[in-house]
């Protein structure tokens, strides 16, 4: 900021105006400035002024100008005479009174405005917002040529029409901003679309181009690593970072201790293949995931632990369900950590600042994470340390997203969400792999759920026998990391197929691989259908790779840990095999098992069976005649028709489905429960599934988050967030009513005695 003034000081220059689109823009500029010799002034409420600046607001100054006494005294003046004019009982001394008052109000507004016109005059810096700066305020008391230049700050930020209002009060202005940061905010779409979104500061570059622009090429605020991504990609590679913060980390920060945390500038937690998918709440157009706030607090719990101070550390998310997630998650523990969305963050800056993208999902959508500036804020809020948590897959279907990913990759930590939560599978993944997108298969979740073995374990069966166990952490280096990735790719896959053909249980991988390598490793043992995990801290930290049990059965997909729960199972008659279940794509996810879809698809089989056998029984024939015949026979003697084994055997299967769907729904939805529910039970409005008076609790259940956002709602339409929010309690106080009750039965009182006395009078 320091530098921009910089453009303002020749000898010509002797009143500025300097606005901003918003009080708190306004108030940063007079902490600025108040360090300087120079007179400035801030016009606006003191109400919406920070408390540390308010001793140079108009109403500060007027307080301690030497009119104020005067003004004061008026002001005494002027309640006595009101005083006086209740108390007069002549009409004529009211009326001079009055007239008393009217002059000296006259007179108190003739020094208010002496003394304001003064204090505007003396000021050589003026600040307001845009529209604090129109001529219905206190600058209407200047002439229209006072000022010598007009400066608006964060111009990229504010509506057009609202800078024209500064704009009209000098000859010269100074637009400063930053048009690749987030654009004005405008609530109309028709309205954005029209046009109100673009910025003047916009609507200028675009027309007179770089002959008017002077951009500050010197950053004090990044690290360098992370300010040369924003350079590349947003600024045509022309920023630099000053010495003094070019390579300051949190380790250099006092009280803090050199781990592996503290000694990176750029970290990317990639959830891809975790099953940390985010959430998909009807009616909701926020987006959150649980999965993400879990990651977001365990390092920020690595962070303190390693002394980096709560204040220091902010988490910014774009979706303001995301925000409140994680306010409820991390609040209590963190009293002085700052969450925010990245709207609310702009212009705001931290030591630490943790990211959380939300998005994960099997369509590969990023909503409006595809906004470039918004990410280009969201990143640029860091001093020292910046982490990115998120899916790669599914970000990376953006190009401007994708290239994010491969900066951080290449000239960051990279790491897993496995090795932070013990508890993922890795079959909860729901993403196609690469090498399934290529042969053109189906995704995890539409392969069988038993009964086969994985494609990458019949590959490696196939091929020869051999083991190769070169390991190197990958290197970094410019124009390689593509090619180092590939060949470190086939590397591990060659060494997968091979344990894949031996008969050993296990394989350690070295704790010389890098945290790429180790991303590398864990995708692809998941490819491969195998068991997978970390262990060991810091740098002795390595990979474990198992094979399956031949009985372990495969974890169900698209759900995240905490909310699965396994799929009720059908009781089946003694004596009969149980009936295939198909597990399609239209019940993935769910969790449940629709028995009346089941029942449906069976009648609809077993009516198509039966239509075929009744068109061979139609066909000419020696074995249909007989047939017929024998059907004749029998029916014409009354006595029941023989039914074929296969008939008998659906009847059979229709019948036992039935009772056991009769009999789910007798009993407690949640799994291994047996309580009956037929003449006690409560029913869940969010899974409309009947459970005992020990689990109807949703957050028993696995509801918790339904509730949770069914709750959301409720509060957002009602308009209540905490007990004492909602409307006013227009209730008069008891003691008030008593009062008041007391003083009517009185007032009753006495005219029911008037009225008996007119009536005496009357008689009389």
């Amino acid at each position: 900021m320091s530098s921009s003034f910089r453009l303002i000081q020749p000898h010509s220059v002797k009143q500025v105006l300097c606005c901003a689109p918003s009080n708190i823009a306004v108030d940063n500029l007079v902490e600025r400035l108040a360090g300087y010799k120079a007179h400035i002034l801030r016009l606006g409420h003191p109400a919406r002024l920070l408390e540390p600046i308010q001793r140079h607001s108009l109403d500060a100054v007027l307080a301690r100008s030497d009119s104020a006494q005067i003004v004061a005294d008026i002001r005494k003046d002027i309640d006595q005479a009101f005083a006086k004019t209740k108390k007069a009982q002549d009409k004529g001394e009211r009326s001079h009174f009055l007239s008393e008052i009217k002059a000296l109000k006259k007179e108190l507004k003739q020094r208010e405005e002496t003394a304001m016109t003064a204090a505007l005059t003396r000021a050589s810096v003026v600040l307001a917002t845009n529209t604090g700066a129109s001529s219905d305020g206190p600058l209407k008391l200047l002439p229209e040529d006072h000022f010598d230049l007009v400066v608006i700050d964060e111009c990229a930020q504010a509506v057009e029409a609202s800078c024209w209002i500064p704009l009209l009060k000098a000859p010269k202005c100074i637009l400063a901003g930053d048009h690749k940061q987030l654009p004005p905010t405008i609530i109309s779409h028709k309205a954005a679309a029209s046009g109100l979104s673009l910025s003047l500061m916009e609507r200028l570059i675009e027309r007179y181009g770089e002959k008017i622009v002077k951009m500050l090429t010197v950053q004090y605020r990044m690290h360098e690593a992370i300010m040369q991504w924003a350079s590349s990609e947003m600024y045509s590679g022309r920023l630099t970072a000053h010495p003094s913060v070019a390579q300051h980390l949190l380790k250099d920060l006092p009280g803090v201790t050199s781990t592996e945390e503290t000694t990176i500038p750029l970290l990317l937690i990639d959830t891809a293949g975790c099953g940390l998918l985010e959430l998909e709440v009807e009616d909701e157009q926020s987006k959150g995931n649980p999965g993400e706030v879990q990651l977001a607090g365990l390092h920020i719990q690595a962070l303190v632990e390693a002394g980096v101070k709560a204040r220091d550390i902010a988490v910014v998310a774009p979706y303001n369900l995301q925000v409140d997630m994680l306010r409820e998650h991390l609040c209590h523990r963190y009293p002085e950590l700052e969450i925010k969305s990245v709207d609310g963050f702009q212009g705001r800056e931290k030591e630490a600042v943790i990211l959380s993208f939300v998005r994960s999902n099997r369509k590969g959508e990023v909503g409006f994470l595809a906004e470039d500036r918004r990410i280009n804020v969201a990143v640029t809020r860091a001093r020292r340390h910046v982490a990115i948590i998120c899916d790669t897959r599914t970000v990376s279907s953006h190009g401007f997203l994708q290239r994010l990913v491969a900066y951080f990759s290449q000239h960051g930590e990279v790491r897993t969400a496995f090795e932070y939560l013990d508890s993922l599978v890795p079959e909860n993944y729901s993403h196609e792999s690469q090498g399934e997108r290529r042969q053109g298969t189906k995704p995890p979740e539409a392969r069988p759920a038993a009964g086969r073995k994985p494609k990458a374990a019949a590959a490696a069966k196939a091929a020869p026998r051999k083991r190769e166990t070169p390991f190197s952490p990958s290197t970094s280096g410019p124009g390689g990391e593509s090619q180092r990735t590939k060949d470190a790719t086939n590397t591990f896959k060659s060494t997968l197929l091979a344990f894949l053909e031996s008969s050993e249980a296990q394989l350690d991988f070295p704790p010389s691989l890098s945290s790429h390598d180790r991303m590398l490793v864990h995708l692809l043992a998941e490819e491969h259908g195998l068991q997978h995990g970390s262990s060991g801290e810091g740098k002795e930290r390595y990979i474990t790779v198992r094979k399956k049990e031949p009985g372990q059965p495969p974890a169900p997909s698209a759900a995240t840990p905490s909310l699965q729960r396994p799929l009720p199972q059908l009781q089946e008659p003694p004596g009969e095999a149980p009936a295939p279940v198909e597990t399609g794509g239209s019940s993935e996810g769910s969790g449940k098992v629709d028995l009346k879809s089941l029942h449906l698809e069976r009648v609809q089989r077993e009516k198509a069976r039966r239509e075929e056998m009744a068109r061979k029984l139609q066909e000419p024939g020696a074995g249909l005649q007989g047939g017929s015949k024998k059907k004749d026979k029998s029916e014409a003697k009354g006595k029941p028709a023989v039914k074929t084994g296969a008939e008998r055997a659906t009847e059979e299967d229709i019948d036992a489905l039935i009772s056991a769907a009769i009999k789910a729904d007798n009993t407690c939805g949640f799994p291994r429960c047996k309580a009956s529910v037929t003449t006690l039970g409560q029913l869940c409005l969010h899974c409309n599934r009947r459970y005992c008076l020990s689990h109807h609790v949703p957050e028993v259940h696995g509801c918790g988050e339904k509730a949770k956002a069914h709750a959301r709602q409720r509060i957002s339409r009602e308009g209540v967030l905490y007990p004492g929010s909602g409307s006013k309690d227009k209730s008069l106080d008891p003691t008030k009513r008593a009062h008041l009750q007391r003083r009517l039965d009185k007032k009753l009182s006495e005219l029911t005695s008037q009225r008996k006395s007119k009536k005496k009078d009357k008689e009389k």
